[in-house]
């Protein structure tokens, strides 16, 4: 059991490989979905509902019924305010945003949609709903996000916030999928709609000018004065993404020296080159996949770039791409010195399977650590109160509070961190690369490596119920096991597979809740063998769990 790099990993798309638009919408809107089949339910992950048109995982009527159960549950739950509506750039969006619109309509819901068509990020759709809710305490409002995230061009997506703005928790999502699932068996008999053409002339369907109400609060977020007044070269590659007509009013209104690398989008994904497993993947934390930008390295002070719905963020600097841990341990570490308008007792909210480095330097701020599981859902609750001044994934996604220490967003912004490395490069002289070396001096470096595979449902599930009592050995790589966990710490809330630690190095392991994969996390503060130790010991656990019968 190992990754098994490509061949082609980090080369560019060859004609064989790019999706077949016109035949994937066709599919869309001729395949329906069998509801008997588990692989053809609608079934929400991590964040959302997700599948390809192909495998009758993401098709017409998944949206329809998802989009009548968003509907009922926001009747059942009284919410009455504007519902806000965005989508990313694959191929797959449009005609889910129309056929969402159709039953948004038809049940009479005011909906507002970008002016103009524009693609919409998900932290933007967050920033609207929080915008419009502040103050409020009766006709709040919601949001849809239509995305895959950065999963492969075939893929679709379709994400519920309810008025909170962050992503639906497990209660809320459960309630919309086993309602959607319902009326998929009932073949949509009770399902509301009207034709697109209708549903976009609505009186209850209304233009929203997403980017300018985003941009123009940046301010509040940012140090530009300090960015601009550093003079930092900046370079951004949206990746053909949600946010690729963002940047160029973000560089106008601030007057940022800051290139728009590509303008491109094509919902093939031609430009991008190929990911760890020869598939395309709109992943900023990749290397492979982000060879554009990285062969533009030494021709900015500092560049980054963000996933198709623009959640995630990945930073290149003359050191080449620095991994989403570290620039995280680097960003807390500045951002806890300087807000001194946040909380004190704001705390740092990190996933099970983040770096262990940020435990350290959360230790030397003097700031209380949130671990929870993986989905970014679990920081929401914090970040909208305050009592979390920040909140991350370990796969590039993360959030935090305004310079006044008040909300900004509640889901995943990839925008704000990328823009922050100029901030950090601006106010400090050094790069977050050479200033993670510093980092590590002294703290300790930590090596980290991580293994996916694919894994079937059923083994997904298998490895997912892992506990504490299928781990016998009292011993890891040489050392003595310290804790051995199924549930965070933070929120005591189940990890959904298991994570192992010692006073040096970790592994856990978990199937991935949005792909046909598993994932081993190790890391180790020692060396590169110890860290190989941790794996192939943790290797051996997972196999066992998933060859079980």
């Amino acid at each position: 059991m190992s990754t098994m790099i490509s061949p082609l990993a980090g080369k560019p798309a060859p004609q064989s490989l790019l999706v077949d638009v016109p035949k994937l919408l066709a599919a869309y809107a001729d395949l329906r979905p069998d509801p008997a089949l588990p692989a053809q339910r609608v079934a929400f992950g991590t964040s959302g509902h997700r599948g390809n048109s192909f495998a009758r995982s993401f098709n017409e009527w998944h949206v329809l019924a998802i989009s009548q159960a968003i509907c009922d549950y926001r009747k059942n739950q009284g919410i009455d305010g504007p519902l806000y509506i965005g989508l990313d750039t694959h191929a797959l969006s449009q005609p889910a945003f129309e056929s969402a619109l159709e039953v948004l309509a038809a049940n009479g819901v005011a909906t507002l949609i970008a002016r103009g068509g524009e693609f919409t990020p998900t932290p933007v759709i967050s920033h609207a709903i929080l915008a419009y809710n502040r103050g409020r305490s009766a006709g709040l409002a919601d949001g849809i996000v239509i995305t895959p995230s950065h999963n492969p061009p075939d893929n679709g997506g379709f994400k519920y916030n309810p008025p909170n703005g962050g992503p639906a928790d497990t209660v809320i999502t459960g309630v919309i999928q086993d309602r959607a699932n319902a009326l998929l068996r009932d073949g949509l008999k009770t399902v509301r709609r009207m034709p697109f053409a209708q549903a976009r002339r609505a009186d209850t369907t209304r233009e929203h000018d997403f980017l300018g109400a985003y941009v123009s609060d940046l301010g509040h977020m940012i140090d530009f004065d300090a960015i601009r007044g550093a003079g930092i070269h900046m370079g951004v590659d949206p990746l053909g993404g949600a946010g690729v007509h963002y940047w160029a009013p973000i560089a106008q209104r601030y007057q940022l020296d800051l290139t728009v690398v590509s303008t491109e989008v094509d919902p093939t994904f031609r430009f991008m080159t190929l990911d760890w497993d020869g598939k395309i993947r709109m992943d900023p934390s990749s290397s492979y996949a982000m060879q554009r930008l990285i062969g533009l390295k030494d021709h900015y002070d500092v560049a980054f770039a963000c996933d198709t719905d623009h959640d995630r963020h990945g930073i290149v600097t003359r050191a080449g791409l620095l991994a989403p841990n570290h620039y995280f341990a680097v960003l807390i570490d500045y951002l806890f010195r300087q807000r001194p308008q946040w909380s004190s007792t704001a705390a740092i909210g990190k996933t099970v399977v983040s770096t262990a480095l940020i435990d350290r330097v959360a230790q030397r701020l003097g700031r209380n650590l949130y671990e929870v599981p993986v989905g970014f859902k679990w920081f929401v609750d914090g970040l909208f109160d305050g009592s979390l001044g920040f909140g991350g994934e370990e796969s590039a996604g993360a959030s935090f509070l305004r310079r006044d220490g008040t909300v900004w967003t509640t889901d995943k912004d990839g925008i704000v961190p990328a823009l922050l490395s100029a901030e950090i490069t601006a106010r400090s002289g050094r790069d977050p690369a050479e200033l993670y070396r510093t980092l590590v001096g002294e703290l300790g470096e930590p090596l980290a490596d991580r293994v996916e595979a694919p894994a079937s449902a059923q083994q997904k599930s298998r490895l997912a119920k892992l506990s504490p009592k299928q781990v016998q050995s009292t011993r890891l790589a040489g050392e003595k096991v310290i804790d051995v966990l199924d549930h965070a710490p933070g929120n005591n809330a189940a990890i959904g597979g298991i994570k192992v630690s010692t006073a040096s190095g970790w592994f856990a392991a978990r199937p991935s809740g949005t792909e046909d994969i598993y994932k081993i996390y190790a890391e180790s503060f020692r060396d590169q063998a110890h860290l190989q130790a941790i794996l192939q010991e943790a290797q051996t656990i997972v196999d066992a769990a998933l060859s079980a019968r």
